[in-house]
């Protein structure tokens, strides 16, 4: 029978080939694996020990690479997010952007391009401006001093007017690489990425691009809602003018014909390059103040 040998060796040295069978190996703990090693790699550091003690000793460490998911599984599971979504998009009656271009939702009769039929439209936008900006009512008297106190606060305005809706304001191309534009003039009857849709006083529709231009656009200094407004109640709305209302020349032609280029306003101007977002993207994009040169 043959005896069994107990004693301590070193497992960083090499085993002896010969009677390694009669041999139990017993290993110790006076120079653990994980120390020695990292202290044998940072050969560049100072201190290996406090660099161990600092960044590994008694965290959990990952030594094997986790398993990955499959491709062809996570596009699966995609496709099923997107179906679901169509889904509830379907449900609650969302119209896409692509659907709503085959169904024709935005095109226009061009023969419907009339300046007076979109005035309405325009005096619910300074309905719109002025409960945005809380802006004043009109004093009985008209001075100086009323007046520059009327205007609101730069630094809550223009955060406002960034994320405002501007269907209905009256835009006008104040600078622009293309000569033809410059001086046009209508009210917006929609806004899209790239381009302003306008109706003008001549009656005609034209489209104008965001890039490459300035654009001018005018708020209305005083408040154009009855004193009485409430949140609560809906915007007074003028009908608009018919052509049997022009010719005949009633009481509230002058009310209904009336712009905000009209009465005292607060002009703006609107740099297209920095400008060129849906309103729907608009209304929650953070925008940074930047300085920029144009044209």
């Amino acid at each position: 029978m043959t005896s069994k040998i107990t004693e301590t060796i070193d497992p960083y040295i090499e085993l002896k080939t010969q009677g390694a069978k009669t041999h139990r190996l017993q290993f110790n703990s006076s120079n653990p694996f994980t120390p020695t090693w990292v202290a044998s790699n940072l050969s560049q550091s100072s201190d290996p020990g406090g660099m161990y003690a600092s960044r590994v000793k008694g965290r959990n460490m990952l030594l094997d690479n986790p398993a990955r998911e499959s491709k062809a599984l996570k596009a699966l599971q995609e496709k099923r997010v997107r179906r679901k979504a169509q889904k509830e998009r379907k449900k609650l009656g969302i119209v896409g952007k692509r659907e709503a271009k085959e169904k024709g939702v935005w095109k226009f009769d061009e023969s419907q391009a009339k300046f007076e039929l979109f005035l309405p439209l325009h005096h619910l936008w300074m309905g719109y401006m002025s409960e945005l900006l809380s802006l004043s009512q009109k004093p009985a008297v008209e001075t100086p001093a009323s007046m520059a106190k009327a205007v609101p606060g730069s630094a809550g305005m223009h955060p406002k007017l960034l994320k405002a809706d501007f269907h209905g304001s009256i835009m006008t191309v104040r600078q622009s690489k293309n000569p033809c534009i410059v001086g046009l003039s209508g009210i917006v009857i929609h806004e899209t990425e790239n381009a302003f849709r306008v109706v003008t006083k001549n009656d005609k529709l034209k489209v104008i691009p965001k890039q490459n231009s300035i654009f001018a656009f005018a708020v209305p200094l005083y408040s154009t809602l009855p004193p009485t407004h409430t949140l609560n109640t809906p915007f007074p709305l003028l009908p608009p003018m018919t052509g049997k209302a022009t010719e005949a020349g009633g009481a509230n032609d002058s009310t209904t014909r009336q712009t905000v280029l009209d009465s005292p306003h607060i002009e703006f101007e609107l740099y297209g390059n920095q400008f060129r977002f849906r309103s729907a993207e608009r209304a929650g994009r953070k925008f940074k103040h930047k300085e920029t040169i144009e044209l």
